[in-house]
């Protein structure tokens, strides 16, 4: 049986360094822009903020005590590394917190602490999910429930912040609660960007009679290699031969025009993709 590799002690190292910097970056905005301006974020951290504003009780404190059911299941379904991170990265944010917290804030207008606050929190939970942690139980308690409950991961989630922004709004009042739904929009937004990165790229699957002169024209035109995919017809049941290709978004308005010049009946489906890997995918050659 082969062997799995060992994280390497410098990847190691590295990983929990970009886990404590974004755990670093979300204690500043939590105390730096949203508290100061009684504004939320969604999730685990919006009920650990909400709870701090109706009791005496530390958020540090809120934030390990309701994420640590989430984490145990994460440990039981996920595996013990990620378990291990997301420990060290919510310790770390409840133990920044502290100082931070006597800090003056940067801004007293809610709108700037809105956009900035939701900018650098995140970039900061971000870069904790893309070195393997969380900040955040709840979408391990959506895995968990989605399997029982005909709803997604990604519904649930929504349900559980609708939740949360509408008890905001009596706690906290209804403009407040409004700020923080915004937060959380620009929150979301920013970790796609840091954990899929800014490159914007397509799959594009091209069905045409005229396949090799099509996937010619791509390769010397575009400088880009692709992949035949061996089909059949549903309808005749006749032999077809698919080419896929994975372009940049700004590419992708040349290659439709390359596939036009060569066959305008061609067939063509373009899908989004989060991420590309592999050292295939090189700068092409215009």
């Amino acid at each position: 049986m082969k062997q799995h590799k060992k994280e390497k002690k410098l990847h190691f190292i590295l990983r929990y360094i970009f886990i404590f910097i974004g755990a670093t970056m979300a204690a500043a905005a939590i105390e730096l822009f949203l508290v100061p301006n009684s504004i939320i974020d969604g999730g685990i951290i919006g009920i650990s903020l909400i709870l701090n504003y109706l009791t005496v009780i530390p958020f540090g404190v809120l934030i390990v005590a309701i994420n640590l059911p989430f984490l145990y299941f994460g440990y039981k379904h996920i595996g013990r590394n990620f378990f291990i991170s997301s420990i060290f990265a919510i310790v770390s944010l409840a133990l920044i917190e502290i100082p931070m917290h006597h800090i003056e804030p940067f801004v007293d207008d809610p709108l700037l602490a809105t956009v900035f606050g939701g900018l650098l929190l995140g970039v900061g939970v971000g870069l904790v999910i893309r070195n393997g942690g969380a900040l955040d139980g709840t979408e391990i308690l959506g895995i968990l429930l989605t399997k029982k409950l005909p709803f997604s991961i990604g519904e649930f989630v929504m349900f559980f912040n609708v939740f949360i922004f509408g008890w905001a709004a009596f706690v906290l009042g209804l403009e407040q609660a409004m700020y923080s739904v915004l937060t959380y929009y620009i929150a979301s937004k920013t970790i796609d960007v840091v954990i899929q990165g800014l490159d914007d790229t397509k799959a594009v699957l091209i069905v045409s009679e005229e396949y090799e002169e099509v996937g010619s024209a791509i390769n010397d035109r575009l400088g880009r290699s692709f992949t035949k995919l061996h089909g059949q017809g549903g309808y005749l049941n006749t032999p077809k031969d698919v080419i896929y290709v994975v372009v940049t978004r700004l590419e992708l308005t040349k290659l439709k025009q390359i596939v036009a010049d060569v066959d305008s009946k061609a067939f063509l489906t373009i899908m989004a993709t989060q991420e590309v890997h592999g050292a295939t995918f090189k700068v092409p050659i215009h």
